[in-house]
C-alpha cells in the first residue's frame, strides 16, 4: 500500500515500539498483580469463612472470571477503535485498568466490611477484565499496522513483550514486600497493598507516552477515506466465524500453558505444597519473566525469518515435551528445580506468543480487524488461561497428581497446534483497505484453493 507514510522510518519505529511495550507492561503489571496477589493473600483477607481450600478455590476463580469479560471489553474496544481509531482507545484502557487496580490497593478486607469485600473485589477484578479485553488488540494494531512488511513479526513482538516484563514487575514488586515485610501479619496487613498503589504512577508515565504516538496509518487512511465499517463486529461474525474459532485456539494452546505461573498456580503449588519460600518463589518467577522476555524476542525474528505458523509449530512441540516434567522438576528437585520448570515453561511461551501479534493482524480484513483480532484473543484467553488455575487445583484435589494438570496442558497444547496447522501463513500480505477483498480470502486450509493460490501470486 503505497500511500502510508513513512512505515519504515526508524525514529517512528522506536517511538511505536516505546509505547507499546510501555503501555501494555503497566497494563499487564496491574493484571498480573492480582493474579499473585490472588494465590498468596485473597483467600485469607475476602474468602476466608468459605474455609480453608474453598477460599483458594473462590479466589483463583475471580482470576478467571474477569476472562469472561475480557470479549466484552474486546467487543466495545474492536468496535470503537475500527470507528474512531486506534490510539484512543489504548489511552482509555489504560485509564480504566489503572483505576481499577488503585481501588483494589485501598479495599477494606471482609473482616472490616463482610460480604461487601469480597463483592467489590471481583466488580474491580472485572473492570481489570474489561480492559484487558481492549487493550491487546489496539497495542498490536499500532505496532504492526506502522512497520513495514518485512519485520511486521518483529514489530508485533514488542506489544506482546509487555506480558513478560508486567509478570517480571509484579513478582518483583512482590518479591520485594515479602523480603522487606515478613510475608505473615504486616504483610497481610498492609504490605500486599503497595504494588497495587504503585500502578497510579505508571498509568500518569503510560497516558503521556500513548497520547504522543500518531495514529495507526493504516486506520488513518480508512478514515481519509470514509471506509470504517459501522458495524464491524456483526461483519466480523457474519462473514468469519471459523477463522475467529481457529485463531482463538491457537491462543488457547499457549494461554493456559502460560497460566500455570502468571495466574498464581504453579508458584501457589510450590509454596503450599513443597514448602519452598514465598519470597524466593516469586524471584524464580521473576526470572522465568526475563527467558519469557528474550524467547519471545526470539519469536518475533524467527516469525519474519520462517512464518509465523513454522514459529508458532516448534513452541508447540516444545510445550508438548515439557508438561510433564515440569512437576517432576518441582516436585524432585526443590528451588533449583522450580528454576528449571520455569525456564522450559518460558521458553515455549516466547516462541507461541511472539508472533500472534502479526499473524492475527495479517488475518483479517482492514476494515474489520481491530475487532477481529481483539475478540479472538479474548475468546482464547476465556478458552485457555481464564480457569486454568482453577482447574489445575481442581484436578489436583481430586486426583493427588499433577499427572492430571499435566494431561490437561498436554491437550490444550495439542489443540492449538492442530488449530495452527488449519490456518495458512500470511506474512507479507497487504494490510491497507485498498486490498480487502485479498485480506477476506484464504486465510484457512478450508478456503477454496484458488484463492490461496492467488494470494501467494501476488506476494
Amino acid at each position: 500500500m503505497s500511500s502510508l507514510p513513512a512505515a519504515g522510518i526508524p525514529t517512528s519505529q522506536r517511538r511505536i515500539a516505546f509505547a507499546t511495550i510501555i503501555g501494555t507492561t503497566i497494563e499487564w503489571y496491574d493484571f498480573f498483580i492480582y493474579a499473585t496477589s490472588a494465590g498468596l493473600v485473597f483467600a485469607q483477607l475476602f474468602f476466608q469463612p468459605a474455609g480453608e481450600d474453598i477460599a483458594l478455590l473462590l479466589s483463583l476463580a475471580t482470576v478467571g472470571i474477569s476472562f469472561l469479560f475480557r470479549p466484552l471489553g474486546a467487543f466495545l474496544a474492536g468496535h470503537f477503535g475500527d470507528i474512531i481509531g486506534r490510539r484512543a482507545m489504548l489511552v482509555i484502557t489504560l485509564v480504566l485498568m489503572g483505576a481499577a487496580t488503585t481501588l483494589i490497593g485501598v479495599l477494606p478486607a471482609f473482616a472490616q466490611i463482610g460480604i461487601a469485600a469480597p463483592i467489590l473485589l471481583l466488580l474491580l477484578r472485572i473492570l481489570q477484565g474489561l480492559s484487558a479485553g481492549g487493550e491487546w488488540g489496539g497495542a498490536v494494531l499500532m505496532a504492526v499496522e506502522h512497520a513495514p512488511a518485512h519485520r511486521r513479526g518483529r514489530a508485533g513482538s514488542w506489544p506482546q513483550l509487555g506480558v513478560p516484563l508486567g509478570f517480571l514487575l509484579a513478582s518483583g514488586m512482590t518479591a520485594l514486600m515479602t523480603g522487606v515485610i515478613s510475608p505473615g501479619e504486616e504483610y497481610l496487613q498492609w504490605g500486599w497493598r503497595v504494588p497495587f498503589l504503585v500502578s497510579v504512577v505508571l498509568i500518569v508515565v503510560g497516558f503521556v507516552i500513548r497520547r504522543s504516538v500518531e495514529e495507526s496509518p493504516v486506520f488513518a487512511e480508512m478514515a481519509e477515506r470514509g471506509k470504517q465499517t459501522h458495524a464491524p463486529i456483526v461483519a466480523l461474525f457474519k462473514h468469519h466465524w471459523p477463522l475467529v474459532i481457529l485463531a482463538a485456539l491457537v491462543f488457547v494452546g499457549n494461554s493456559t500453558l502460560g497460566y500455570m505461573t502468571t495466574g498464581g498456580f504453579l508458584n501457589n503449588y510450590a509454596i503450599a505444597e513443597q514448602h519452598l519460600d514465598t519470597t524466593a518463589v516469586l524471584v524464580a518467577a521473576a526470572v522465568a519473566a526475563v527467558v519469557w522476555f528474550f524467547s519471545t524476542l526470539l519469536a518475533g525474528v524467527l516469525a519474519d525469518a520462517i512464518g509465523r505458523r513454522s514459529t508458532f509449530l516448534i513452541g508447540f512441540c516444545l510445550q508438548a515435551v515439557v508438561v510433564f516434567p515440569i512437576f517432576w522438576l518441582v516436585d524432585t528437585g526443590g528451588l533449583p528445580g522450580l528454576y528449571a520448570a520455569l525456564v522450559l515453561i518460558s521458553t515455549g511461551l516466547g516462541l507461541t506468543y511472539g508472533p500472534l501479534a502479526a499473524w492475527y493482524s495479517e488475518i483479517f480484513p482492514a476494515s474489520m480487524r481491530f475487532s477481529g483480532v481483539s475478540v479472538t484473543y479474548a475468546i482464547g484467553a476465556v478458552l485457555g488461561g481464564a480457569f486454568a488455575p482453577m482447574i489445575s487445583q481442581m484436578l489436583l484435589e481430586a486426583t493427588g497428581t499433577t499427572a492430571a494438570v499435566s494431561c490437561y496442558l498436554l491437550l490444550t497444547t495439542l489443540l492449538g497446534a492442530a488449530a495452527t496447522l488449519c490456518l495458512r501463513d500470511r506474512t507479507g500480505i497487504p494490510l491497507g483497505p485498498d486490498h480487502e477483498a485479498e485480506q477476506a480470502s484464504g486465510a484457512t486450509v478450508f478456503a477454496p484453493r484458488e484463492a490461496a493460490d492467488e494470494l501467494s501470486g501476488k506476494r
